[in-house]
């Protein structure tokens, strides 16, 4: 837009599509497999085919999941809900409806706490409810396949208000909540697989205003990248429409990588186009209070609480202790890492994750559970770095070993010869052996010039390949220069 346009306010909602972390599909036995590696139609039976008269079954661990989530989003639990059929036509969908719940869901009114570049701010959550996946398409020149493994697969939908303001705060909703799905377990939360998708509900407006403006649904992003690139081009596209007087037709858009744009897909459905109605093959689900609060009592403790006590009992940067719970894994290896060796610092183990592991993670792409690098072996070579018996650079080189080959660090301290040198008589000796063929850079220094010191320090560490001591260096450097100057003074 140009300068002179008038600034418009996003106003953004988010629903979020979590495939659950259950053996079999949500309405039949049949088992859940990898959609992006299993044979196709290998995991399918007549009732998630749809085959005329088949009876489906209410999955117990998907509802004990759903539960799970909701409680953690801090949602009232619906004592009965209900199940209904959503109608559409697609070819993935292969009873002509899809199994969902409408005016009745399991939990509503619950709410997620989310950072932001203003704070912290709190994201009303609609509701939360359950479904069945659809099948799954693949386009061809002159005709598609489809793929039903995924049908019937248990879907969680978790709807939020529009409370989201800025394209920063979706991707901060929308990262906090896939962390706390990993958090209960109860999805893997793999967006390469298309486990977790968003569509965005957005409409823009005038600063101040109290109105929502017409709104268009982005459907099925299916990772941040996509779902913050296509908000930023709706948002753009729609400021410029009003900019121009134009109006913004309300209607469900795609997002088309190639193109790098949204793509108009049909005229927005309501309700009333999906003709919904309660499923008459299935009764109303009853959930049991003593059920919602064995469930209850059996969360985890989460990324806010885990960050808070991370904080107060091993005395980390809120920023530390955020990047630590970011994932229950990493959290998990801290923690594993602690236990190993409770007598090293916290901090310099954090740092150490944080910092030379998340790296190499970064470098290779891979998550902290598919290092080599166990817990146990990385404390102990945050041990052996704060005791001397290896330098930081030296610390550096046996991690990238262990992340990639594993073993112990000890083992890699000898292979690379990157054991420490500490004996001071050897320091010494190469200290005397530095000055020696220094003369210049030791009379410039002994006539004011102390800055050269620092240069000689380096050159002494030279002399160890890295491995001496950098205090037992300093330490004997100094004494040597000191004993130089009062032999100059002597003269």
């Amino acid at each position: 837009m140009s300068e002179s346009s008038p600034v418009f306010e996003p106003v953004i909602g988010l629903e979020v599509h979590a495939e659950l972390l259950t053996r079999s599909k949500m309405f039949c036995g049949c088992r859940v497999v990898d959609s992006t590696t299993a044979e196709p139609n290998s995991a399918v039976c007549e009732i998630c085919t749809g085959m005329p008269g088949t009876l489906p079954v209410i999955n117990q661990r998907a509802v004990e999941f759903a539960l799970r989530v909701a409680l953690a989003l801090h949602c009232e639990i619906a004592p009965t809900s209900v199940f209904a059929r959503k109608n559409y036509f697609y070819p993935d969908l292969p009873k002509g409806y899809q199994i969902s719940q409408y005016e009745l869901p399991l939990a509503r009114d619950g709410w997620l706490d989310i950072d932001t570049e203003a704070g912290p701010k709190r994201i009303r959550i609609r509701r939360v409810h359950l479904e069945e996946d659809t099948g799954k398409l693949f386009h061809h020149a002159d005709y598609s396949l489809i793929d039903y493994n995924r049908s019937g697969v248990p879907l969680l939908e978790i709807v939020s208000e529009p409370d989201l303001y800025a394209v920063s705060e979706a991707y901060s909703y929308a990262t906090a909540l896939r962390s706390l799905l990993r958090y209960l377990q109860v999805s893997s939360g793999d967006m390469e697989k298309g486990v977790i998708r968003f569509e965005a509900n957005v409409s823009v407006r005038r600063p101040g205003d109290e109105a929502l403006g017409t709104r268009t649904e982005i459907k099925n992003l299916n990772s941040f990248r996509a779902m913050t690139r296509a908000l930023e081009y709706e948002i753009e596209r729609q400021s410029e429409h009003l900019a121009r007087g134009e109006p913004v037709v309300q209607e469900t858009v795609g997002w088309d990588e190639t193109r790098q744009a949204t793509v108009s897909q049909r005229s927005k459905e309501t309700a009333s186009d999906y003709r919904y109605f309660p499923e008459p093959d299935l009764p109303p689900l009853v959930v049991d209070p003593a059920w919602v609060s064995t469930v209850q009592a059996g969360l985890p403790e989460l990324a806010p609480e885990k960050r808070a006590r991370y904080q107060e009992q091993y005395e980390l940067t809120p920023y530390a202790a955020a990047l630590l719970t970011a994932e229950r894994a990493v959290a998990a290896f801290f923690e594993a890492a602690l236990a190993a060796k409770p007598e090293t610092e916290p901090a310099a183990i954090a740092n150490w994750i944080t910092g030379e592991l998340f790296s190499l993670l970064n470098q290779d792409d891979l998550e902290i559970d598919q290092s080599q690098v166990t817990p146990a072996a990385l404390a102990r070579l945050v041990a052996l770095v704060e005791a001397g018996q290896v330098n930081a650079n030296g610390g550096k080189a046996v991690l990238a070993e262990l992340h990639r080959q594993g073993d112990q660090p000890e083992t890699w301290i000898e292979r690379l010869g990157l054991s420490q040198i500490r004996d001071e008589r050897e320091i010494e000796a190469l200290v005397e052996q530095v000055l020696e063929e220094n003369p210049d850079q030791l009379e410039a220094y002994l006539a004011g010039k102390e800055a050269i010191q620092h240069w000689l320090f380096g050159q002494v560490m030279r002399a160890t390949s890295g491995r001496g001591d950098p205090q037992l260096i300093r330490q004997l450097l100094a004494a040597a220069l000191a004993a130089k100057q009062e032999h100059t003074a002597g003269e």
